[in-house]
């Protein structure tokens, strides 16, 4: 009998233990889709697909990624924000592209290899500056200003990441608007994608709870001026 109420004992204390996981995981999804929707909301008629369409900023900000894969292939996500970075420039929608990426261990500079790029793709190298310290979305975005002192500006990703990236942006009193790269349709880019509901919530919770600040800041760059 002892045994009989011993096992009941646990199971209650199991069941206490469900639930409370139960209940921070719907939370925790919750939180989830708030924060996606917060994103989407911010950049809601700010994205644009058309290079037509998109209006005139003095600079474009290139958000950075590895130009190899492990596998030693390309990294589509790469060319297709240098492509759309590219006719960006020579459709005369931007005057000058910051190039924003890591650079933080020897031998791998995403910056420099994003200049390459461009420059390879007929944009001018004095009209390309590159920032070593974009080592997450929110440096980049609030380094276009700390550093390069642009309040207005076009930032060029994939959708997804534009739209995160404007959030970050009017958060900190900067006027940006999205030039969409062409979209990853691979497996790939599908786990990139589910990646970006949890980098919405960890991104709004570095807004509006934690005031993350980016990791270095440093001497101002004028556009216009020597390129770095």
């Amino acid at each position: 009998m002892r045994s009989f109420f011993t096992f009941l004992a646990g199971f209650s204390a199991y069941r206490r233990l469900f639930r409370f996981l139960s209940l921070a995981a719907a939370l925790g999804l919750i939180a989830i889709i708030a924060g996606n929707l917060c994103v989407r909301q911010a950049a809601s008629d700010r994205v644009y697909d058309s290079l037509e369409e998109t209006p005139h900023r003095s600079a474009g900000l290139v958000l950075g990624c590895v130009k190899t894969l492990p596998n030693g292939r390309g990294n589509l996500f790469f060319r297709y924000r240098i492509n759309a970075a590219a006719a960006l420039y020579h459709a005369g929608k931007v005057d000058y592209l910051i190039v924003s990426g890591d650079n933080h261990r020897h031998g791998y500079d995403e910056p420099t290899d994003m200049r390459d790029a461009l420059v390879a793709a007929g944009v001018p190298e004095d009209r390309i500056y590159r920032d070593y310290a974009g080592f997450r979305t929110l440096d980049s975005v609030v380094r276009a200003r700390e550093i390069f002192s642009q309040t207005s500006l076009t930032i060029v990703s994939q959708s997804f990441h534009n739209e995160r990236a404007i959030f970050i942006a009017r958060e900190n009193g900067i006027d940006a608007i999205g030039f969409n790269a062409k979209d990853v349709e691979s497996l790939g880019g599908l786990r990139t994608r589910l990646r970006e509901h949890l980098a919405r919530f960890k991104t709004v919770l570095d807004v509006w709870v934690l005031d993350s600040k980016p990791k270095f800041l440093g001497p101002q760059i004028a556009l216009g001026g020597p390129t770095n």
